[in-house]
């Protein structure tokens, strides 16, 4: 290849690549509103007193299964 071919080259792959950066610019612009709401805190989750002994004591029947499986 000559140097004025690959130079050509180049510069379609670079309009190209301009071209993908620009519709990838303008699809994320959609995105921009959910962006902004990305740096709030989420709302904290608040879970009930009946809730939590219900999780709590599945966890220690799974530790107890597991406890029981390490013996065998």
């Amino acid at each position: 290849m000559k140097r004025e071919q690959i130079i050509a080259a180049i510069d379609e792959e670079i309009t190209k690549l301009e071209q993908v950066r620009n519709l990838l610019q303008n699809a994320a612009g959609h995105r921009l509103i959910r962006a902004s709401r990305a740096g709030k805190p989420a709302k904290k989750r608040v879970l009930s007193a009946e809730a939590r002994q219900r999780i709590a004591a599945a966890q220690k029947r799974r530790w107890a299964a597991q406890k029981a499986a390490a013996k065998k």
